[in-house]
């Protein structure tokens, strides 16, 4: 096979070899790029108000931290929620699914590192998830 090689690519493979200089590895390079777009998600299914409350600002906090771009945030539609049965619980915010927008929406922590919240989604009655777009952490 060898034989095949011009002069110049015998020469070139030498150079090469002798070459001290690192070579990029583009794998590195490539998992750099894509780990920009990290998207995570949680499911509160199950969850009473408090600890979903709590659940979702340490997940907040926590996806910031590691720099996820976009959280996805499964409440649920809270079709089988017990909250009609109880005349002293709001109807709307005794459901995670309303609850925890505006839980997050009133915390000027978790509002200091969103960008966006997908408002139609939360507020839709079709939907049991919403989507999060976190500011950059730089």
């Amino acid at each position: 096979m060898t034989d095949k090689l011009s002069d110049k690519d015998k020469k070139d493979w030498e150079n090469f070899l002798e070459n001290s200089e690192k070579i990029e590895i583009k794998d590195e390079v490539h998992d750099e790029k894509f780990n920009m777009n990290i998207e995570k998600s949680i499911d509160l299914h199950g969850y009473t108000l408090d600890n979903a409350n709590t659940k979702i600002h340490s997940f907040i906090l926590d996806c910031f931290e590691k720099k996820v771009n976009r959280i996805n945030i499964i409440t649920g539609k809270g079709l089988r929620s017990k909250n009609t049965n109880d005349p002293y619980q709001s109807k709307d915010l005794s459901i995670l699914k309303y609850s925890i927008p505006n839980f997050i929406k009133n915390n000027n922590e978790l509002m200091d590192k969103i960008f966006k919240i997908d408002e139609d989604a939360a507020n839709s009655p079709s939907k049991g998830n919403f989507e999060i777009v976190l500011k950059k952490n730089e």
